[in-house]
């Protein structure tokens, strides 16, 4: 998913950004692959562990809520501690998309005669302020406490365009417009990003194989779809479950279709008659 490698790779380049924005100072962090927790690890594709002389950071972010998410904060920090008993840990749930659901507020797992609490970050509840003065923390602010997030966007790419180092520069191009795709419409994200900065992105590069350009533009088109079903439910209420699988299965070629088309809806049942008409 576009999402994890792009969290993961800000998070591995831009340590001391991370560590200023999440503990308080910048310190200088290396990182931990899962596989020396010498347990198979749980869905290491969202694992970000980092590490200096006394401390583990380690971070999940994550683009919905899971149920297991207190159960894996318990169960690595036992397997940290069993490594690494000296050093204190750290960690921190970080969610990047705003939604309505009492999973996002969890903070701790408890069984009896156990109780492990860690701490939980709301993007969408943060202040934009603190994303805006290192570059590795721009990527987040598109996803931050806005009034205005077409300008914080904007914002963004402003001042991305001043980091003097090339190859830095279009890596956090890069990540931003990859993050920004949950809240934008690939349209917005392209008019107000220059391509060309993102082009030259190591992080393109290291993923091109694989297809970087249609993974982030499959973040992107998520991101329509997420817009949409927000769009919908303010106007209609809770949107059935049919019609969120039909919106989840349109071709990307039928999202900008939809999301203009939406404009003339009056009730649900203009969503039906469209669906059956397209």
């Amino acid at each position: 998913m576009p999402f994890d490698s792009t969290c993961k790779f800000i998070a591995e380049n831009f340590s001391e950004d991370i560590a200023t924005w999440l503990l308080g100072k910048p310190v200088t962090l290396t990182k931990i692959e899962p596989s020396e927790l010498s347990v198979e690890p749980i869905r290491a594709d969202s694992l970000i562990l980092l590490e200096s002389k006394k401390q583990i950071l380690h971070i999940e972010f994550q683009v919905d809520p899971k149920l297991d998410v207190p159960f894996r904060e318990a169960d690595y920090r036992l397997r940290l501690h069993r490594i690494f008993p000296d050093k204190s840990v750290c960690q921190i749930v970080i969610y990047l998309r705003k939604i309505n659901s009492p999973l996002v507020y969890q903070d701790k797992f408890q069984i009896d005669g156990m109780c492990h609490r860690y701490e939980v970050i709301r993007l969408w509840e943060c202040d934009v302020e603190q994303f805006l003065h290192l570059p590795g923390l721009l990527p987040f602010a598109v996803l931050s406490r806005t009034k205005n997030p077409k300008e914080t966007l904007a914002t963004v790419a402003s001042k991305i365009e001043t980091i003097p180092e090339e190859r830095e520069r279009s890596n956090i191009a890069s990540s931003t417009a990859v993050l920004a795709g949950l809240l934008y419409s690939k349209d917005v994200i392209t008019q107000i990003l220059r391509q060309d900065i993102m082009k030259e992105s190591t992080m393109y590069q290291a993923i091109k194989a694989e297809g970087f350009q249609q993974g982030m533009e499959r973040g992107m088109e998520r991101g329509e779809r997420s817009l949409l079903l927000r769009q919908l439910n303010r106007r209609f209420g809770v949107v059935s479950s049919e019609l969120i699988s039909q919106i989840e299965t349109l071709p990307s070629s039928k999202l900008e279709d939809l999301g203009e088309a939406l404009l003339d809806f009056r009730e649900e049942a203009d969503l039906y008659s469209w669906f059956q008409s397209h």
